[in-house]
This record gives C-alpha cells, sequence and structure tokens, in this order.
C-alpha cells in the first residue's frame, strides 16, 4: 500500500469532517492543523441548538437562488472555517494551516473552485492562519497563502462571490 502524503492524509480528515456537515446545499469540513497536530476541527452546520436545514428540508439561499459567495447573511449555518476557528484557540492557530474540502450535497461532487467566504478570509486573517489547502479532486488540491488576502483585498473593489 502506497503511503498517503501529509496534505491529502489532512485534506482526507477535512472531507470526513463535511459528513457531519448539516447544509442542503454544500457540504464543508475544515481542519486546522499546525506543527502535525490538529488544534481544531469543524463543519457547516446551523448553531448548536437551532434547526438544521437538513431538518428543515429548506435552504432560503437555495429558494431565492443566490449565488453561491453572496447574502450569506441570510445562511442558517456556520461555515465549516468558523466553526474550526471558534473552537481553537488564537496561540495555537498562529502560523498554522487550514485544510478545507468541500463537495456539492445533491451529487457528491467536490465543489468547483471553492474558497472561503469573505467573512471566513477575514476570521481566517484574525485568527493567524499561514497557510490554506483547498482540496478540488480526490487527487488535486490548491494551496493557499493567506497572505494573499491581505495583499488582494477584495473588500476595497467591491466584489461579490469568490
Amino acid at each position: 500500500m502506497k503511503r498517503i502524503d501529509k496534505i491529502n492524509y489532512y485534506l482526507d480528515m477535512a472531507e470526513v469532517a463535511l459528513e457531519r456537515s448539516t447544509c442542503i446545499r454544500r457540504n464543508y469540513g475544515a481542519v486546522i492543523v499546525k506543527n502535525d497536530e490538529i488544534i481544531s476541527t469543524g463543519y457547516a452546520g446551523a448553531p448548536r441548538g437551532r434547526k438544521n436545514c437538513c431538518e428543515l428540508d429548506s435552504c432560503i439561499r437555495e429558494k431565492l437562488n443566490v449565488p453561491k459567495g453572496e447574502r450569506y447573511e441570510l445562511c442558517r449555518s456556520v461555515h465549516a472555517e468558523q466553526n474550526a476557528i471558534i473552537s481553537a484557540e488564537r496561540n495555537k492557530m498562529i502560523d498554522s494551516t487550514l485544510f478545507l474540502c468541500g463537495k456539492n450535497h445533491n451529487d457528491g461532487s467536490y465543489v468547483e473552485n471553492s474558497n472561503p467566504c469573505a467573512l471566513c478570509k477575514r476570521m481566517i486573517i484574525n485568527a493567524g492562519i499561514k497557510d490554506i489547502y483547498i482540496r478540488d479532486s480526490k487527487e488535486k488540491y490548491r494551496h493557499i497563502f493567506v497572505s494573499e488576502y491581505i495583499e488582494n483585498d477584495e473588500s476595497l473593489e467591491g466584489s461579490k462571490g469568490y
């Protein structure tokens, strides 16, 4: 058996985390790692105690045909990245790496060109996370330096989505 590389090892863990996601649109899982140690995990879902979209069998953003990357204030879910960040101590996240995996709920395909939303980007920056790996397929992924989010501040342009 061929040994899996570390990046795919942690992306596989993020993919397992997304299986807990309660969104009926897109399922995401996140893992934060520092010095080869898992700091925190998270998945997309309604805040604790609130009904999940999968229980309600309803998504307001889906009903309104809101494009991905827009109008997240309507969403019931806390994003996977957000849940991982709020479950970790900031001093442990400084210079850490976030591994992110997203799949479409309806067919289980990987979300194309997946990226953290604008709010998650701001939280990632403030958490002190240094790098992000995003799974594009079972074999392919992208590496993003969080410093790029600081240097290329899309909020100055007023752009929507990702």
